[in-house]
């Protein structure tokens, strides 16, 4: 792997862009470590996997970074890591590092070209894609993986400079519905809590999350509540979390909304409800009374499989909780409704009034490092700044505070994740721009995909490596920087921003996503939009004035420097020189961001999924995380060998002993795995902790989205990723 330093190579080169690329340089220090980091330091930086947020040092020998340790002291992870912090030193000296700008020849193989020539090529090819298609033929899918700073500029680039209306991020994935659900139910994306709450209540409720796999530092935190909590988990396989439970609700796959109502229902029954609460701060009780009135327990019981001393049970401990806190993650966000079942979960909280205070709230938690960055500055289907792209005031603002003209701002929302796919397969988007996600194996319904994006005029990747699905399909690879080799802010799921060291050098060409930015914008003729910002911290700077009244208001912080001695700051902090605090939860007065300041019970009837189980396909397919070494595709953990000697190198399929018993299979067998999109070949694991008509596959497998059935909430537009309906059968059956 090229290790030659930017600086000899901008010797050795010439012409318009290479010169801007050397004042880019100037500006941001490319090709070292920022002289603040001394040569034996340690340096404390936020860790660029989960959206936990935990805090890294990473120590330094002789300019380069050595090793790393958990920082102690940090509010969030209290000196702990998961495998995934001890290793995120590791993928970034991989061997298959993109190290210089890549273009597919004439004879179709990707070959390397200078910085000027790719520059180039994106503003050319994009330009032309747009002549002979339109102005909306051009879209870009953004990341909760970049820095909040990186993000803004991306999109302000994307959407003001260079046109292009129609952009999403793979956050569309994960977290739609939770925004979604929040802005119904709230009035903003606010998600209302701080850790400690794990460690305050009496009763902690998990819907769809399996936090020891998924967020093993707050499952940690979770165990070390002194108040010996009741643990309520609601999924329909035993999952660690499940098995560490006081109380697991296995409930069907797909009637979780049938659950919550069902417990609605037993908790009014029970005079569970917090009436003054409700009177003083909500809107719609009565409606929502009237509607859970039918989910009487014979009913749930029917729909969801789970019995009635168990609901009453459940709907009991709830009831007798001093302080109840409800979470919940992709089990209910990747659901085909999931935005109502959020919302079911949200409407438990306000009838108990359970929220506001230490150990309550109802609680999203984020799947990516900056998803919270993202939900509020990706600039995608939001104006900058959890803004309407269609508010005349709103465009006004964000032109007002990025020193333009307003009318270069779109004036409608431009299509979502799914919207832009469909767009292809329509032959309305003829290019598209990958930044740090890994489309062709992430996205539901894989086969499908991955034969559009071959139909697609150009496809420019973005990323760390050349070699994942997406940048293989590409055009043009644009070899970018990664975690600790920039700097930034992430958010985190408890709204704590938080700083990103650079303590290490990009190798060979690869920039900085934001150095990137600078250089297309520059490319485009629309560099006076990056022209104020010569460093991240003035990225934040211009973020701080657009959150300024806003319901997330950080203005108050001493940009970077407070963040580094506050150890992250949650927002909203809009006082300048605010007492440092640990924690910062929200609605402790009972005011919620709606015109009336109450918050809203939403309702809904459910509905059945897209795909339904029937005789050539019985079996409902359900996907998660495998285990706490791997993350998303694999991308990265694959690429660091302690991570990846803890991952099988084989797909299991999780499979109940009696339907395999049923078709002659044994754990460790090859077998098949059949849905209306394809067919897999996987190993099997034959184990109770998944029910009956239910198997699993892990979500980090390339195999397991080739079998996703591509249904779409239709509040949030996210995938539904947990169900889908397939058969299995042993592979020798089948020559």
């Amino acid at each position: 792997m090229t290790r030659t330093p930017l600086r000899e190579i901008l010797r050795r080169t010439d012409g318009p862009l290479t010169r801007e690329l050397a004042r880019v340089g100037a500006d941001f220090g490319l090709g070292q470590v920022p002289a603040d980091r001394a040569p034996d330091a340690v340096v404390r930086s936020i860790c660029g996997y989960c959206s936990t947020g935990c805090s890294l040092d990473v120590h330094l020998q002789d300019g380069l970074a050595v090793n790393l340790t958990p920082s102690t002291g940090y509010p969030v992870n209290l000196g702990s890591a998961c495998p995934k912090g001890w290793e995120a030193l590791a993928p970034l000296t991989s061997d298959q590092r993109a190290t210089t700008p890549l273009a597919r020849d004439e004879r179709g193989r990707l070959q390397p070209i200078g910085w000027d020539d790719a520059v180039t090529r994106f503003v050319t090819g994009i330009r032309d894609v747009q002549d002979r298609h339109g102005p909306d033929s051009v879209a870009f899918l953004s990341t909760g993986q970049i820095t909040t700073e990186e993000m803004a500029v991306l999109g302000t680039v994307a959407k003001f400079g260079l046109g292009i209306r129609h952009g999403d991020g793979n956050t569309r994935q994960c977290m739609a519905t939770a925004v979604t659900a929040y802005k119904q139910s709230f009035g903003a994306d606010t998600p209302p809590y701080t850790y400690a709450d794990l460690e305050a209540s009496d009763v902690v409720v998990l819907v769809g999350s399996n936090l020891a796999v998924a967020h093993p530092i707050l499952w940690q935190r979770l165990r070390s509540n002194p108040h010996d909590p009741d643990v309520i988990v609601v999924d329909p396989r035993r999952t660690d979390t499940a098995a560490g439970a006081t109380q697991h609700l296995a409930v069907a796959p797909g009637r979780d909304l049938d659950l919550l109502y069902g417990i609605g229902h037993l908790l009014i029954e029970r005079g569970a409800v917090d009436h003054g609460f409700v009177a003083a701060h909500t809107t719609g009780f009565e409606a929502y009374a009237q509607h859970v009135a039918a989910y009487t327990p014979q009913r749930v019981a029917e729909a969801t499989g789970i019995p009635i001393a168990q609901l009453e049970r459940c709907a009991d401990t709830i009831a007798a909780g001093r302080a109840v806190s409800f979470w919940w993650t992709m089990g209910v966000n990747q659901s085909h409704q999931g935005t109502r079942t959020a919302q079911a979960i949200i409407d438990l909280a306000l009838l108990t009034g359970s929220i506001g205070r230490p150990g309550t709230g109802a609680n999203s938690i984020t799947g990516q490092c900056n998803a919270m960055g993202s939900r509020l500055f990706s600039n995608t289907t939001g104006l900058l700044g959890g803004r309407d792209f269609g508010d005349a005031t709103h465009r006004a603002e964000v032109a007002a505070a990025l020193g333009i003209d307003a009318g270069r701002i779109p004036t409608e929302t431009g299509m979502a994740y799914d919207q832009i796919v469909e767009g292809i397969a329509e032959g309305r988007i003829k290019a598209l721009w990958v930044i740090a996600t890994n489309t062709a194996h992430s996205w539901i319904g894989q086969g499908q995909l991955r034969d559009l994006l071959d139909r697609l005029d150009l496809l420019v990747v973005q990323d760390l490596y050349a070699t994942t699905e997406t940048a293989e399909r590409a055009h043009l690879v644009l070899p970018a920087a990664g975690w600790g080799e920039k700097d930034g802010t992430f958010i985190n799921s408890e709204r704590r921003i938080g700083r990103v060291r650079k303590v290490a050098q990009a190798p060979g060409q690869a920039l900085a996503d934001l150095h990137i930015f600078r250089l297309i914008a520059h490319a485009a003729g629309c560099g006076d939009l990056v022209e104020r910002w010569r460093s991240p911290e003035d990225v934040f700077r211009t973020l701080q004035q657009l959150s300024r009244g806003r319901f997330f208001d950080f203005s108050g912080i001493d940009g970077y420097a407070d963040l580094d001695t506050q150890g992250g700051i949650q927002w909203p902090q809009p006082v300048p020189g605010a007492v440092p605090t640990t924690e910062r939860r929200l609605y402790a007065d009972g005011r919620f961001p709606t015109p009336d300041g109450r918050a809203r019970f939403v309702v809904d009837d459910p509905r059945p999924p897209a795909e339904h189980v029937r005789a050539r396909r019985p079996l409902v397919l359900l996907t998660g995380r495998g285990s706490t070494s791997e993350w998303h595709t694999g991308t990265r953990t694959r690429k660091a060998p302690a991570l990846a000697r803890l991952t099988p190198d084989d797909p299991y399929l999780e499979i109940a002993p009696d339907d395999a018993a049923a078709r002659g299979i044994t754990s460790h067998d090859w077998v098949e795995v059949i849905s209306e999109r394809g067919t897999v070949r996987v190993r099997a694991l034959v184990t109770p902790t998944v029910g009956d008509g239910r198997v699993f596959l892990s979500m980090h497998h390339e195999v397991t989205n080739q079998l996703t059935m591509p249904a779409f909430d239709p509040h949030s537009r996210q995938p539904a990723y947990k169900h889908a309906a397939v058969e299995v059968r042993p592979a020798s059956a089948v020559r």
